[in-house]
């Protein structure tokens, strides 16, 4: 009875393995795309002088936010970057949290009002939900490097799986704590789903669904640096070359740009969903 030994590893060993070898040709257009993508953003963002770029995206959360303070911090900190030399790696980091982003919230959202408008689905993804929430960020670096080898599309699909549980959880939460009082009124009205769906929940669950892209934001970008060891590069590949070479100071520097940059996006999605809340 001791020898017994259930085997769990070997059974999602082999289901990768299948996936792999039946997904190939998805998984390879899908790289192919993804490359293509953030070469562009990546060069794109790039090849707008420094200076320039910092003033747009202080000018850009101004318009955002209304806050002197935080627009002054912008510059301030997007000026440190460059003065550091690691704008070209900030620039590669910003490329990869948005392409992740956008994914995460393009799949989590929909899956979020589905779950919030059928008990059933509900039902089946939550318990998913609390396993990628609970499960160690380094696991989800296994199965991205067999379906797309090492380099950012790899990256990306670990950081979209690892930052969409709250975009779903959220979407979800905005939705079912609607007061039902509002959901008769609009049904007696002669409402109908979709109607609802539209013009009642994401409204009123806009600030929920804000958080939870803010949270979608922040993993996505912890995540970068976590990947940064399957080859993401950028901050993160920053902060794992100072730790093989034991450069402290140059560690911690890509470490403050990395604060910089979370600092800003969460700052904006804060105030982005105060304005939706007011």
């Amino acid at each position: 009875m001791n020898d017994f030994r259930l085997p769990v590893g070997e059974s999602i060993e082999s289901g990768i393995d299948f996936l792999v070898e039946h997904l190939s040709f998805i998984t390879k257009a899908s790289a192919a795309i993804i490359e293509t993508v953030l070469g562009a953003m990546e060069s794109g963002l790039l090849l707008v002088p420094i200076p320039v770029f910092i003033v747009l995206a202080a000018a850009g959360v101004w318009l955002l936010t209304r806050d002197r303070r935080l627009t002054l911090g912008s510059v301030l900190g997007l000026a440190l970057i460059w003065n550091m030399g690691l704008w070209a790696a900030t620039v590669s980091t910003l490329a990869l949290v948005l392409v992740s982003t956008l994914c995460a919230i393009a799949l989590g959202v929909p899956l979020g009002i589905l779950s919030a408008i059928n008990t059933r689905m509900y039902q089946a993804v939550m318990p998913v939900l609390d396993v990628m929430q609970t499960m160690p960020a380094f696991v989800y670096l296994i199965p991205a490097i067999p379906f797309f080898g090492l380099g950012k599309t790899a990256a990306i699909f670990s950081t979209v799986v690892f930052s969409m549980p709250p975009a779903i959880r959220f979407t979800c939460l905005g939705i079912r704590q609607i007061p039902a009082e509002l959901v008769e009124c609009s049904t007696a009205f002669g409402a109908t789903r979709m109607q609802r769906l539209m013009k009642l929940d994401l409204p009123l669950a806009a600030p929920t669904i804000m958080a939870g892209v803010n949270q979608t934001v922040m993993l996505a970008l912890s995540m970068v640096v976590i990947a940064s060891m399957i080859g993401a590069k950028g901050l993160g590949g920053e902060v794992w070359k100072a730790i093989q070479r034991l450069q402290m100071g140059r560690g911690f520097e890509a470490g403050i740009a990395i604060v910089i940059v979370a600092m800003i996006l969460d700052r904006v999605l804060q105030k982005l969903g105060t304005r939706k809340d007011t």
